[in-house]
């Protein structure tokens, strides 16, 4: 999946971020993304919806990353539970995980504890790249290793328009003809 927006307030949910291997009603994907989009702080949204996980059946362990693009102070704020990190990626190739405000997947802890929260000023040019484990996962491989390859692939892509980057992203993941063993959504968002 791919997905541009520009210069506004977004979210990533379960196409933009977040994903459940074990989700499979609809209306339970409803409440995670209606609530993952009314709490506008990130690590309050992943807080509700780490108590919402503890009450649905399949729903503990999943990762969720939600993102805030604020284009007035130029950050992006994020929190993360489990799942691949974002990636800033500046028009001359460098690219920033967005780790630091990084936690167990939902409902993994046995008690509440308030989850962390980060911001990372952007530029105008940069972009915001948000991907599921499905793009950097192989086989037999550590999940680093894919992690690697991404951030090798990115850096020769950024000043591409947001389509190229993200087909030829694809491309050199090795994932442009499909026969994955795990779902893949990539957004790229400029910045």
């Amino acid at each position: 999946m791919r997905g541009h927006l520009e210069r506004a307030p977004t979210t990533a949910d379960e196409k933009f971020g977040w994903r459940s291997p074990r989700s499979g009603s609809t209306a339970r994907e409803g409440v995670w993304s209606n609530a993952i989009r009314a709490v506008p702080s990130p690590s309050q949204a992943l807080e509700v919806l780490g108590l919402y996980a503890r009450a649905v059946d399949g729903a503990l362990a999943t990762t969720v990353a939600k993102v805030l693009i604020d284009p007035r102070s130029r950050l992006v704020i994020y929190s993360n539970a489990g799942h691949p990190p974002p990636i800033l990626l500046s028009p001359d190739g460098g690219c920033q995980l967005l780790d630091q405000a990084t936690d167990p997947p939902l409902g993994a802890r046995p008690e509440h504890v308030p989850r962390p929260q980060a911001g990372l000023s952007y530029l105008r040019g940069d972009a915001l790249v948000l991907y599921t484990d499905g793009l950097i996962e192989r086989r037999d491989e550590d999940i680093d290793i894919g992690l690697s390859w991404l951030i090798d692939a990115l850096a020769r892509c950024g000043t591409l328009p947001v389509e190229e980057l993200a087909d030829r992203l694809l491309a050199r993941m090795g994932v442009p003809g499909g026969g994955q063993d795990d779902d893949i959504a990539l957004v790229v968002v400029r910045l």
